[in-house]
């Protein structure tokens, strides 16, 4: 059985409201089109994840609200205050409390952190933008969530809206 892992970016924000604090910053015009767009594309390539684990920011909450709706039926949602601005280590954190019974888990942050979490587990460089979603998969050896974001993962697919 293989695991899958979806690194994904969140979709666009608005900076309409120079004054207002990064963490508030909804989502914008685009963001609302390009996130439910990826989510269809996730679910029709049969990736529907079985949870989404995400930074807690206003425009992360947006996009996970909006990609879920793609799923026949929505996985739960936790938004985790650890991964906002956060990195692979910051991801590996939140794994600990990940259900070993998950086979698809999406992860829904920023950058540069997300790129840097999507390149290192890809072995190679991969510059999400906004909406970016890095399909990953790998052959389950009985480790840990946690674990498992260590080493061994396959790159699949970058799933990028421009490009569906």
């Amino acid at each position: 059985m293989k695991r899958r892992l979806i690194v994904m970016r969140h979709a666009k924000s608005s900076w309409a409201d120079p004054g207002q604090a990064d963490h508030e910053r909804p989502l914008n015009a685009r963001g609302r089109g390009d996130a439910p767009r990826i989510g269809a594309r996730i679910a029709e390539l049969g990736w529907t994840p079985d949870a989404i684990w995400s930074s807690d920011a206003v425009r992360t909450r947006q996009t996970a609200e909006l990609v879920a709706s793609a799923f026949d039926a929505a996985p739960g949602a936790t938004f985790d205050r650890g991964l906002y601005l956060g990195d692979l280590g910051s991801i590996r954190t939140s794994a600990v409390e990940w259900d070993e019974a998950w086979r698809c888990v999406l992860t829904l942050g920023h950058n540069p952190g997300w790129s840097e979490a999507a390149s290192i587990l890809a072995g190679r460089e991969l510059g999400l933008t906004t909406a970016n979603a890095v399909l990953l998969e790998r052959d389950d050896e009985d480790a840990t969530w946690a674990d498992a974001l260590l080493e061994g993962w396959r790159f699949v697919e970058l799933l990028r809206p421009k490009e569906l």
